[in-house]
């Protein structure tokens, strides 16, 4: 390593004052230098021989980094911990995850707040689904995944396996799970090249034991379980439990698919993995859930969100895969050799943007990776790992990306107009709009009567590929019948992985026209209340020349190697990457019989000296980088060395390549909005309004900030939430009414506020323990011709209610246990008393005496504090309005105790 670094510190210096005049990326080149050991690799940013280290950096060191002036850390949300459970049934004995209830009885087998405080060190959140207290849609969630609250409860979770073991045919004998007189062993997969997945299966290997599970350990890195895991069919179980972590490469505003990623069979990431040679688990309604989502298959964003919560609540219950933790990761730079670094919500500083943008002292950025290489690199089944895709970010150029503080639609190498019928009308699809057609393998116009929801007017940024050839149209219309032909499973040219997906992308497809080389129209069936999210969906584009794809097609046809990993393992052959030099020399030979045969793809209508001089340009490149990796972004990949293991990646200075250096130079600045002060009661009276102060810290514009909190009781249960907005100053209120606070347990509860901008989505969250005390008000609802009201009472209980109009009074028949206090929150529209606009006094009669009361008011309701004695039996609360009715006192007698109802339907009343 210090070698590299000493060849480094020789390169010229080029002056910072040049970047602004080049085009591309503001560094000449990047080195990705293999350091697996964290600490090593801090110590080297400390000195500058690194300028960054592209991996979490270990939690015991952040406290002496914060106060070293040589490196600047940024602390960002994006990752997630889980466990994937294996729930294959077995033929000839019994795996304990196939059966939905010991899965769910995981999840308090599980100590997440000691995960979370100890192995993490308090650098992550407790999460119970895919989705975290960072994620934009954790707000539309916060109710269902709050209340989950599994709380470590080793012996719940003992006797809930206990009784789904002993249904299906186990005996414990000597603490033991066995059946059919063999032992229930579990193959645990623990990934111990991240210490932090290692100490955390180690903590619930041990777990396992304890509940009478025989445990084999398997250790591995991601290569290990990339075929064990995720390339094996799960009924050869070779795995039963893995630990899995989870990157971000971008933040995203409204998530299409993460639900559908981490829950639904047909996204291709569940067991089984939609290799049709594998067993695969199955879910249809969450399938049908999830792909409603993705497909834009609602007609409201309230319908969106109820078709997610319901995703995610079927999910967690069946609890194939476990979340355990978001993190906090702290990433590292040397602040001396290193500035213009943009710290992504999603993906941290390891974002495209970081890289592109990012300027070193000597024009040479020096970043460590955990890994160079894992997996695979090829556009249709690979770059799926966190390693691969951080460098595949700074050599493609996609059309459009995401913000990475607000997680909106950005373009990036398209722009667009949206024209949209949709979500409940169409648009025709003209009739000699184009698709691929998979049966006849050629282009056909769809013809009349062709309908679509959404239309996309896509004006497309060509540049020139890395290897000098001109991006055109071509480029596009192949990436066109890819998606079509590999989508389809009538012949060769299909892997079941990339169909997943692929398949409902190209059923919402309706058609195609191009209105020059570099402007497309896409009519699709798709729609989002967001039209931007429209044009993300409907964008067609490329990151890879046409003559490649093709390359590809042919080693995979010709079995010589696969797109994906569990075809790979199916039909026993390499995982195709186009990094590798033995894989680019399949393409390479692929490229050359093209060229010797004079091959034009079906697609393409091109000339033999076009299609010649693609297949030439794609062959030298090979022959000189030894790598088929070739693209259209700011950077290109220069070199790949597995022996010193290196990657490095040049700025792409082509004149073709449409933005200049510190074109996201905007994406440094961060307005993330902080909560300064959050003032809380010692404690407060359930049953009375309460008022919480505090204030926010904002560089901008308070009306940016939106402020959103959250109430949940002794047992875990969100039972308030609500929003508020920030005054001019940054100070807010929070204002519980009786109902709210009546909610809240007697002792101990939780409040958690969270202050977001919208120029910047990163919660700041404060979580603080709110103490309850006294009897509560138990609220009723009362429906008077079809008016709604809320009736709240404390230290009793209301038998029934008589409305006078005529005397603007309500007569409240009473039954009480001792002498006292009766609580009776009113509200103003069912009775009030006003003179000249301002609260006068109720004229208060119990059993015909007259008392005075106390009050607490506020815009919504009287809340009267009555005293009555044990015998009491009516109070008469007299104002000057009282709601409506028939002209004639209207009485009901009810009752309120619990599922008691009696209606008078004359009166058009109930509770």
């Amino acid at each position: 390593m210090k070698e590299i670094a000493m060849i480094l510190a020789l390169l010229i210096i080029i002056s910072p004052l040049a970047y602004a005049e080049e085009v591309g990326a503001n560094s000449d080149q990047v080195i990705f230098i293999h350091y697996q050991d964290e600490s090593v690799a801090v110590q080297e940013v400390k000195a500058g021989n690194l300028d960054a280290y592209f991996w979490r950096i270990p939690l015991e060191l952040i406290s002496d980094l914060r106060d070293d002036p040589n490196v600047k850390l940024y602390e960002t949300p994006g990752g997630r911990l889980s466990i994937l459970l294996n729930p294959a049934p077995s033929d000839d004995g019994l795996n304990p995850f196939s059966i939905k209830e010991v899965r769910y009885a995981m999840n308090y087998l599980i100590d997440r707040e000691l995960i979370v405080n100890e192995i993490l060190k308090g650098a992550a959140a407790v999460s119970y689904s895919a989705f975290s207290q960072f994620d934009p849609d954790y707000i539309v969630l916060v109710d269902i995944i709050e209340s989950f609250g599994f709380r470590y409860n080793p012996t719940l979770a003992d006797s809930m396996i206990t009784k789904a073991l002993e249904e299906n045919g186990a005996v414990k004998k000597d603490g033991k799970w066995y059946y059919n007189d063999q032992p229930i062993t579990l193959k645990f997969f623990i990934r111990n090249d991240d210490p932090r997945r290692n100490s955390i299966g180690k903590v619930l290997s041990s777990e396992l034991e304890k509940l009478g599970f025989t445990i084999e350990e398997i250790n591995g890195d991601l290569n290990k379980a990339l075929t064990s895991v995720y390339g094996s069919d799960p009924k050869d179980f070779e795995w039963h439990i893995y630990t899995e972590g989870w990157g971000s490469s971008a933040f995203d505003r409204y998530d299409s698919s993460l639900a559908a990623q981490m829950y639904a069979p047909w996204f291709g990431a569940m067991p089984g993995f939609q290799n049709e040679g594998f067993w695969n688990y199955q879910n249809q309604t969450i399938d049908d859930l999830t792909i409603k989502i993705f497909t834009g298959n609602y007609t409201s964003k309230d319908e969106r969100d109820q078709l997610l919560r319901e995703s995610v609540k079927i999910g967690v219950d069946e609890s194939v895969r476990i979340f355990i933790a978001s993190t906090l990761d702290p990433y590292v730079i040397n602040s001396n050799t290193l500035d213009g670094v943009i710290a992504d919500f999603g993906a941290g500083i390891t974002s495209r943007f970081s890289l592109i943008n990012a300027r070193s002292d000597d024009n040479v950025i020096k970043v460590g990776m955990k890994q160079i290489y894992q997996g695979s690199w090829n556009p249709v089944g690979g770059l799926r790992d966190w390693y691969s895709t951080r460098v595949w970010l700074a050599v493609a150029d996609p059309a459009i990306f995401r913000h990475p503080h607000t997680g909106d639609i950005l373009p990036v190498r398209a722009t667009w107009q949206v024209d949209t019928a949709g979500p409940n009308n169409k648009l025709v699809v003209p009739s000699d709009a184009f698709i691929w057609n998979a049966s006849s393998n050629e282009w056909s116009n769809v013809g009349d009567g062709v309908e679509a929801t959404s239309k996309v007017t896509f004006d497309l940024k060509y540049s020139n590929w890395h290897h000098g050839a001109p991006m055109d149209k071509n480029d596009i219309l192949y990436s066109i019948y890819f998606l079509y032909e590999w989508s389809s499973d009538d012949d060769q040219t299909f892997d079941p992985e990339y169909a997943a997906v692929a398949q409902q992308f190209a059923n919402t497809l309706k058609g195609f026209k191009f209105i020059d080389d570099d402007t497309i129209e896409v009519y699709v069936d798709y729609w989002h209340f967001d039209e931007n999210y429209i044009a993300d969906y409907a964008s067609i584009w490329s990151s890879t020349p046409w003559e490649i794809y093709a390359a590809m097609e042919d080693v995979v046809v010709n079995n010589k190697a696969a797109f994906s990993r569990s075809e790979a393992s199916a039909n026993n052959v390499n995982w195709l990457s186009l990094l590798i030099k033995e894989d680019s020399l399949l393409i390479k030979e692929a490229l050359e019989k093209f060229r010797d045969e004079n091959f034009i793809p079906a697609p393409l209508d091109v000339d033999i000296a076009y299609a010649s001089d693609r297949y030439t340009k794609a062959i030298d490149w090979i022959d000189a980088k030894e790598h088929a990796v070739i693209s259209n972004g700011p950077f290109y990949l220069d070199s790949y060395n597995p022996d010193a293991r290196t990657i490095t990646i040049k700025a792409f200075r082509d004149s073709t390549y449409p933005f200049e250096a510190d074109y996201w130079k905007e994406f440094e600045n961060l307005k993330v909005a902080e909560i300064a002060n959050l003032d809380v009661p010692l404690s407060l009276n359930r049953g009375e309004t309460t008022t919480i102060k505090g204030s926010i810290n904002y560089d901008g514009d308070y009306n940016d900030v939106s402020i959103f909190y959250f109430l949940k009781d002794g047992n875990g249960d969100v039972v308030v939430k609500g929003d508020t907005t920030a005054n001019a100053d940054g100070s807010f209120n929070i204002e519980l009414s009786s109902r709210d606070t009546a909610k809240l347990s007697e002792g101990s509860n939780e409040l958690k506020v969270m202050s977001i901008s919208n120029k910047a989505l990163k919660p700041d969250i404060r979580s603080i323990s709110l103490i309850a005390v006294g009897s509560a008000m138990e609220f009723k609802e009362v429906t008077i011709n079809d008016n709604t009201f809320e009736i709240g009472v404390a230290s009793g209980e209301i038998r029934g209610i008589e409305v006078d109009e005529e005397n603007k009074s309500i007569i409240l028949s009473i039954d009480v246990s001792e002498d006292g206090m009766l609580e009776v929150n009113l509200p103003r529209e069912l009775i009030d008393a006003r003179e000249d606009g301002n609260d006068k006094p109720f004229i208060v009669m119990v059993d015909d005496n007259m008392v005075e009361v106390q009050e607490d008011v506020n815009e919504n309701a009287r809340i009267l504090k009555i005293p009555v004695s044990a015998d009491s039996k009516e109070i008469r609360i007299t104002g000057t309005q009282v709601v409506p009715e028939f002209g004639i006192i209207a009485m009901l007698i009810l009752t309120l105790g619990i599922g008691s109802l009696l209606i008078a339907r004359r009166l058009n009343l109930t509770i």
